[in-house]
């Protein structure tokens, strides 16, 4: 654990997504042994609820699974979690396609559009929204004037193709 923590890349997605207190949980998680929540955050320090909300958070990724066992005087059920951080690589592969299948949409929508700017306070339309004002501000009341985005749509193609390069699309 300690070695994937020390990685900066690593280090930066599990702090998006489970936070400073997660990471503690992390740093301090004893051997690749199976806990209940209970047992972590004695063992831990940490409290209970963000023990549960980093191991529900890592589960949803499939960073850490768990196995159900029942009592059968009380008929409580216990959960005990393990990590799974072999499929670190695979958790922020997805989230980095997902990212990816956002910025093309996006990267689309403004190839697609033609948009107009209020100068005034700054509302952008496209220009079926701003037709149907008749180009004035909803807002304002000021004319709208078209909005040239081809440096937006220029550095939306430079992160897809970066990202494409990092996930071997290219």
């Amino acid at each position: 654990m300690e070695e994937l923590l020390s990685n900066l890349a690593i280090r930066a997605y599990l702090l998006r997504i489970i936070g400073e207190e997660g990471l503690d949980l992390l740093s301090k998680y004893p051997d690749n042994n199976e806990y209940s929540d209970e047992d972590l955050a004695a063992k831990t320090g940490i409290n209970l609820n963000s023990v549960r909300h980093t191991l529900y958070t890592l589960y949803e990724k499939r960073l850490a699974e768990y196995r159900r066992i029942k009592n059968n005087e009380t008929g409580w059920l216990t959960y005990l979690w393990q990590l799974r951080m072999d499929t670190i690589y695979d958790a922020i592969r997805e989230d980095l396609e997902r990212v990816l299948d956002k910025l093309e949409a996006r990267a689309l929508f403004e190839e697609e559009n033609d948009f107009y700017i209020c100068k005034t306070c700054g509302i952008i339309c496209t220009f079926n929204q701003a037709i149907d004002v008749n180009f004035i501000c909803p807002d304002c009341d000021q004319q709208m004037a078209h909005f040239d985005n081809d440096m937006l749509l220029r550095a939306l193609k430079k992160r897809i193709n970066t990202m494409k390069q990092t996930l071997g699309h290219a």
